[in-house]
């Protein structure tokens, strides 16, 4: 009788232990899902990191395409027409970057177990020859550049952005959107000449508050 217990049991028991264990498994993966969307909303909202390397940690784990797209959120933030372009462009170029009519082209590697070797460099400005006019060429990567990596771009149209510096244009994105809000909260909401709504507009040269009563009333104020 308890030999029949016991085989009865068995399965049952498996059974259990692999449902408890699925939903353990399940769990964690909700988990990290929920912290990479809260990393995600936190940058969004332009809210600051508690360390560098806290940041530069979750940036070597995303996936290659969620690195471009950041990189393309980054450079907006910093006041670029920025576009992630990924494989439809060839030569790696992964971020197309506009600013004062100057176009810049952008590749997006982690290289998270080695340094960036000179023939990726090479390669990229390779790809760059033909397109770089008044802008330039961006490598971007959470790693470091090999010595002779650097060597090669020292006196070429390309900016070296290791991780160390890419999180300092993360803290700089997170200065200039505390300075837009600061500014935002403290401009009038009325205009002072006519008493018309203040609206934000954008212009030749950024973005501007104006007077809801245009062209009657030309009041405007930068932001």
């Amino acid at each position: 009788m308890e030999l029949d217990i016991v085989k009865i049991a068995g399965p049952t028991v498996l059974l259990l232990f692999g449902s408890i264990l699925g939903v353990a498994i399940l769990g964690g993966a909700l988990s990290i899902s929920f912290e990479i969307w809260r990393k995600r909303r936190r940058f969004a909202a332009g809210e600051e990191w508690r360390s560098d390397r806290d940041l530069l940690q979750w940036l070597r784990g995303m996936k290659p395409a969620e690195f471009e797209s950041y990189v393309a959120t980054l450079f907006s933030r910093l006041g670029y027409t920025a576009m992630a372009v990924g494989r439809s462009h060839d030569g790696g170029i992964d971020v197309i970057a506009e600013k004062d009519g100057k176009k810049n082209y952008i590749q997006c590697k982690k290289f998270i177990t080695s340094k960036v070797p000179v023939g990726a460099v090479r390669d990229f400005y390779g790809a760059l020859a033909d397109r770089v006019a008044n802008g330039k060429g961006y490598f971007i990567t959470t790693n470091k550049f090999t010595l002779e990596a650097e060597k090669f771009a020292e006196d070429k149209p390309i900016e070296l952005i290791d991780g160390f510096e890419l999180v300092r244009y993360i803290r700089m994105a997170e200065k200039d959107t505390k300075k837009r809000r600061s500014v935002s909260n403290a401009a009038p909401s009325k205009c002072p000449k006519c008493g018309g709504n203040l609206v934000e507009r954008s212009g030749k040269f950024g973005k501007f508050l104006g007077c809801s009563n245009y062209p009657k009333c030309r009041y405007t104020v930068k932001t």
